[in-house]
């Protein structure tokens, strides 16, 4: 077995064991079911706004506070003193955690087609681009929180406390269309505003825009070459 197949292996473990995993599947879930019971079939707002929930829960909550309590606890520093280099254990994280949150958004999908009779899109191409990008840019951000905290405890309150302004804005605590004009423009251009937005085009039959796949892109780049830029290995 390769260094990576092992470090991926027992990565895993300590995730699967992780509480907060739990927690960012069942959430998602819970209120996918709660509101999905009263709402009719071919609803295209729920079932987008539970799978970005999900994925904004992973990368603002799990990545940047798991990357940041290794680092605070001297682990990826002593990481660069074996053949298992710091950078290894990073790719490891991002893939684990793109994992976890395509587990939460599949049950999510089998859930909602199966028990609550909703509507799915028929043509996986968008979906898959819109997926892979709004994941992208929302785990940049998880990222750049992870180079800049200090500590795991620090992490994990800088990634709550910008998830749920961007959850509000991005119309995951209620419809846009119920929120002020403004606030829903200016939501649409968030990270999570835009992935949002761009699964519920996909889910009412039509294509994701191609401003808003670009906004997704753009944040993914940017983000990312901050956190590269001030990410710290100790």
């Amino acid at each position: 077995m390769t260094i990576l197949a092992k470090l991926t292996t027992v990565e895993l473990k300590l995730l699967v064991r992780e509480p907060g995993s739990m927690f960012t599947i069942l959430i998602p879930l819970f209120i996918l079911v709660i509101f999905g019971s009263s709402i009719e079939p071919g609803d295209t707002l729920l079932l987008p706004m539970s799978l970005a929930i999900a994925v904004g829960l992973v990368a603002l909550y799990m990545l940047p506070t798991t990357m940041a309590t290794y680092r605070e606890r001297g682990i990826l520093r002593r990481l660069s003193t074996t053949p298992v280099r710091p950078a290894t254990m990073l790719v490891v994280q991002l893939i684990l955690q793109l994992v976890l949150a395509l587990t939460a958004c599949t049950l999510l999908l089998v859930v909602a087609g199966t028990v609550l009779g909703a509507h799915l899109p028929t043509r996986a191409l968008p979906v898959v681009v819109t997926f892979l990008l709004g994941t992208a840019a929302m785990f940049a951000i998880g990222l750049l929180i992870a180079a800049v905290a200090s500590n795991g405890r620090s992490a994990n309150g800088i990634g709550v406390l910008l998830y749920f302004p961007m959850a509000f804005l991005a119309g995951l605590m209620q419809p846009p269309h119920l929120m002020p004009v403004i606030l829903a423009r200016i939501g649409e251009y968030t990270p999570l505003g835009a992935f949002r937005q761009a699964l519920q085009d996909v889910w009412a039959g039509g294509s994701p825009s191609l401003l808003l796949l670009g906004v997704m892109a753009a944040y993914a780049v940017i983000i990312s070459a901050a956190a590269a830029r001030f990410f710290r290995w100790e």
